[in-house]
């Protein structure tokens, strides 16, 4: 137990000389013991704990807005997961805002949290976290093959979707403004009003 508290301290920033890689066993070990009792919104990214940055109230308002809009357009063919963990391997469970999961076969007996292969769509909705979650992690969604991820920038008011995944990121980049729609990928049909997300 001493030697889990005594890596509590190792996130992202720190500037010490000791750097150790955790796997999701390890992650989860950790969380059971309390270590990180006063970093609540924690996720391990390729072996890393990285603490994730407070909810403000945009960021709220583009979750809630996104929630709803596809919970009614997913009725039946997708579970719409909020800010639970995504896992990719056994060095990468982050913690997305929005994941449209495709339904598992028997619904009654899912206990592991769910995979890249569960994922139609992720969606990372940022304020202070736009160009981490540029530069990590969407190449990270890529390379696990997850057909499409959105950054929902809060600030800018505008909402970036990245399609056709590779194992060096995705092909197709586009963002679109606030006059604009987009249609998932696993939505034919579906358009959604950028405006009803990001209006601030």
């Amino acid at each position: 137990m001493d030697d889990i508290r005594e890596t509590s301290s190792i996130l992202r920033n720190s500037n010490g000389p000791h750097r150790k890689l955790f796997d999701v066993t390890e992650f989860y070990r950790m969380a059971e013991a309390g270590v990180f009792a006063r970093h609540p919104r924690v996720e391990l990214i390729e072996g890393e704990i990285i603490e994730m940055a407070p909810i403000g109230g945009l960021h709220i308002r583009a979750v809630m807005a996104l929630n709803q809009i596809l919970v009614l357009a997913a009725a039946g063919r997708f579970w719409v997961s909020i800010q639970n963990p995504l896992r990719l391997d056994d060095s990468s469970e982050p913690e997305p805002d929005l994941v449209l999961l495709r339904l598992p076969e028997d619904r009654t007996r899912t206990k592991e949290p769910p995979r890249a292969a569960d994922a139609a769509l992720v969606v990372e909705v940022a304020h202070t976290s736009v160009q981490y979650d540029t530069r990590v992690k969407m190449p990270l969604y890529a390379r696990y093959g997850i057909p499409e991820s959105w950054i929902v920038d809060v600030d800018a008011a505008s909402i970036t979707v990245y399609r056709s995944p590779t194992h060096d990121g995705y092909e197709d980049i586009k963002t679109y403004q606030e006059a604009e729609r987009i249609v998932p990928l696993a939505l034919p049909g579906v358009l959604i009003e950028v405006a009803d997300i990001v209006t601030n």
